[in-house]
């Protein structure tokens, strides 16, 4: 028997709702980097896309941060670069009474004159992993005061010293070493913290294993003897090369997947759990908790609550 899947279509945005007076530079140049200083609440804060990749730094407030299927917690310093088309959404949960005058930095731009520019700078060719993995929406860690200070710089120059700007901060995101990857991709899966798509071939392997067989039951030993390594020595490869257990990984996966029904099916969390690959409830619950924060109970209240109603109040165009 099939899922119900609900229908909370991401707004498209267009260039005609950029609106100066919701924090967007006034239209007009050449620039394809575009600066964005809003505060909170805004109509900004709604469950969207865009074909720009888009690097948010939270700078006020604290709230839940929705990217594709990921759902969790945010804070001052939370910065994430999302890719064309990913839904994202950032929803401030504890504003002053009179809100906030600043809440994000967002700097948008888009990927077609980048990968222009590769053809004839090669130097440029080094964004392309960063690139691959803003598609999944990429979380950095230790960056946020330095980008803080360069969005200022950004913003305030144009043309060639905006671009050279832009360029070295391109370079610092790509060359981070502290990331997470945080939405499942339909088509590759998940990407354990600091492994990029593309890289070692058993580690990639593995991953494809998991994403394809994450129902049934998975033990070490048993996929620790289809690479031909003992167990002991698969766990340590696994982790070093992921910077994650194999169990935790696999648990991570769950979760991501169970996330997806929560969010987008009527069926109840018991049978959830059972079709993601757990075997009680119990421990779905746990493992659940370890990863998200919250019960599986109540991270599909909290998410419907929000994307629900902005879906209703704020429904696609075309």
């Amino acid at each position: 028997m099939g899922h119900r899947r609900r229908k909370l279509t991401p707004e498209f945005e267009h260039d005609l709702i950029r609106d100066p007076r919701l924090g967007y530079e006034p239209p007009g140049g050449s620039e394809f980097i575009h600066c964005v200083e809003h505060g909170s609440p805004t109509p900004l804060e709604r469950w969207h896309c865009h074909d720009e990749y888009e690097l948010q730094l939270i700078v006020g407030a604290r709230g839940r941060a929705f990217v594709g299927d990921y759902a969790g917690h945010f804070e001052p310093g939370h910065l994430v670069l999302t890719g064309p088309r990913l839904p994202h959404n950032w929803v401030s949960t504890d504003l002053p009474p009179s809100g906030l005058i600043v809440r994000s930095l967002v700097i948008q731009f888009r990927e077609e004159p980048l990968r222009a520019g590769m053809q004839v700078i090669k130097a440029l060719e080094e964004t392309r992993p960063l690139l691959a993995r803003a598609r999944h929406g990429i979380e950095f860690f230790g960056l946020s005061d330095d980008v803080r200070e360069r969005f200022h710089r950004i913003k305030q120059s144009h043309g060639l010293a905006r671009f050279a700007e832009f360029a070295a901060l391109l370079c610092r995101l790509a060359r981070c070493e502290e990331y997470r990857l945080l939405s499942s991709d339909p088509a590759a899966g998940l990407v354990p913290v600091g492994v990029s798509p593309g890289g070692g071939a058993t580690i990639s392997k593995i991953v494809q294993y998991v994403h394809a067989h994450y129902t049934e039951p998975l033990s070490l030993a048993e996929v620790a003897a289809r690479w031909n390594m003992s167990e002991s020595s698969f766990s340590r490869y696994f982790s070093k090369a992921s910077g994650s257990t194999f169990t935790a990984f696999v648990n991570g996966v769950r979760v991501q997947h169970a996330c997806e029904l929560l969010m987008h099916s009527d069926d109840q969390v018991s049978r959830i759990c059972y079709a993601v690959g757990f075997n009680n409830v119990a421990n779905f619950n746990r493992r659940f908790r370890e990863v998200m924060g919250a019960t599986p109970s109540e991270f599909r209240r909290q998410s419907l609550a929000r994307l629900g109603a902005l879906a209703v109040a704020s429904p696609a165009r075309s």
